[in-house]
């Protein structure tokens, strides 16, 4: 008997604009953890989305335990012993574990006993979870236990999981693994994707790496150093983020007692967060999904009032002001969110440009829309952050997500801001990019601006940070200097210690 469990044979998939696959081969062996690499467009999406059923190939074959393998749809790639888990969950709030669970299912048992299935794979595997909770009351890694879950209910021969670590605390992480290295015992296998490379050494037995939809190399992770990795995703040396040293100077914005109701249903309220931020400094928040950052985000953009005297800027109260009034004073934001918040998904990458840069850029004279002006700005941005695009001309929507990612920031950026906020500003990107992105905002703090950073990339944080903080249920843990802080540290200010022995700075 072989002990290859799924092969692929020179797939290929071509959309009008792009080859997205084009000839790949592998193989994934019984009992691995194969990791998937490549940088932002390298066809690592489409190539699991045709393992999994959702795109069919135009050329090539696949062959499950020896088999001739080609899914109609996913249903049919589940019942072949195809699990995914995707990094957008696909639950409801309002319903509980067992009930979302049993909506993923073919043919759901009993609710009891399907219950009962629950509780006892929740505890096989490490990973523990009520099956009466209600979803929207779960933290983002308890959530993902209900994707795994509804997987292994299904006894996977192959689990796909789509950049797991990255709404987990790194106690979560450790438990994610721990699990992962337990079905891998059990003959499980697994195609891993991600772009946080050292996990990808630790977890990984082999790794098949990915650029501009060809197979471009192997290798054995443990073996390979992250920046090796990363330097075969893009094939060119990787620059590092430089500091360049500034002094901090005076306070240009501080928020006192900030306190909101959620903005919706199975939102964070925001509970009584205080700091200040300095021109010239990177102050790092970072913290689980849910627990605040969206609404943070939303009370610093304006798109939510504060009461007076929570917010102000250079001495200014600017709880009531709007989004345009903050963005013509210079306090700018990019939400996480970047199709449908960040961007309108229909609309060109010039009419992006125009929507929050009409003020700043001067697009827009006396109501009058200057649409070549807005051309420019667009190209400008395509040009600075290496915008991988055929055309400003195109819908947001026709961007990878790490493309349009680069587009949103530097948008942002490039409009000299004196305080931007960003929420997970390399979400998605891969390393070359996040480099690039980490670059910019660095470089406008050397320049003077202030710049806050919400991210759950901890790695990220403690590259560029100066000052660092945890958002936890709404709360923000007291701010400490980022230099000498451990991941166990960091993980507890996450996990809402709060009460730690810690000096305000």
């Amino acid at each position: 008997m072989t002990d290859i469990l799924l092969s692929l044979h020179e797939l290929t998939k071509a959309y009008p604009d792009v080859v997205a696959n084009d000839s790949v081969s592998l193989e994934i062996k019984q009992g691995e953890i194969h990791a998937l690499l490549g940088e932002n467009g390298a066809g690592k999406s489409t190539l699991v989305k045709m393992i999994y059923g959702l795109v069919k190939p135009d050329l090539g074959e696949m062959h499950l335990n020896s088999e001739t393998f080609a899914p109609a749809d996913p249903r049919t790639a589940r019942a072949s012993g195809i699990g995914m888990v995707f990094q957008h969950f696909s639950l409801f709030d309002a319903l509980t574990v067992a009930e979302n669970i049993a909506l993923g299912m073919e043919t759901a048992p009993k609710m009891r006993q399907l219950s009962d299935q629950i509780t006892q794979v929740s505890q096989a595997y490490g990973l523990p979870l009520s099956p009466d909770r209600i979803v929207g009351d779960l933290s983002a890694g308890e959530q993902q236990r209900v994707e795994i879950i509804r997987c292994l209910l299904q006894d996977p021969k192959l689990l796909i999981m789509d950049e797991p670590t990255s709404v987990l605390t790194p106690q979560e992480v450790s438990i994610l693994f721990d699990t992962l290295n337990k079905l891998r015992s059990e003959g499980t296998s697994i195609l891993y994707i991600s772009h946080k490379l050292e996990e990808i050494r630790t977890l990984c037995d082999t790794a098949t790496i990915l650029r501009l939809g060809q197979v471009v190399g192997a290798c054995i992770p443990a073996e390979t150093s992250a920046r090796d990795m990363a330097e075969m995703m893009v094939g060119a040396k990787l620059k590092t983020p430089q500091r360049t040293p500034s002094l901090q100077g005076e306070e240009v914005l501080k928020l006192t007692s900030l306190s909101l109701p959620p903005a919706a249903a199975f939102g964070m309220p925001l509970r009584e967060i205080s700091l200040t931020l300095h021109t010239g400094e990177v102050l790092g928040i970072g913290g689980v999904a849910g627990n605040g950052q969206d609404e943070l985000l939303g009370a610093l953009s304006g798109e939510t009032c504060a009461q007076a005297g929570m917010i102000t800027y250079k001495g200014r109260d600017i709880g009531h002001l709007g989004p345009n009034p903050r963005r013509e004073i210079g306090l700018l934001t990019a939400p996480e969110e970047r199709l449908g918040h960040a961007a309108a998904p229909d609309m060109s990458l010039i009419e992006n440009a125009m929507l929050t840069g009409a003020q700043r850029e001067k697009l827009e004279r006396h109501g009058v829309l200057d649409w070549a002006a807005a051309q420019r700005f667009a190209e400008r941005i395509i040009g600075a952050f290496d915008v991988r695009t055929p055309s400003a001309a195109n819908a947001a929507r026709s961007l990878s997500g790490g493309n349009l990612q680069k587009f949103v920031i530097g948008r942002e950026v490039l409009q000299r801001p004196d305080v931007l906020v960003v929420n997970q500003p390399t979400w998605g990107v891969d390393a070359a990019a996040a480099a690039a992105i980490r670059q910019a905002l660095l470089d406008l703090a050397a320049n003077g601006a202030a710049v806050i950073v919400i991210s759950q990339d901890l790695d990220e944080l403690m590259e560029i940070s100066d000052r660092f903080a945890a958002l936890n249920e709404g709360r923000l843990s007291p701010l400490r200097p980022a230099a000498g802080l451990t991941v166990d540290e960091i993980g507890l200010m996450m996990g809402g210690a709060h009460g730690m022995e810690v000096a305000h700075v």
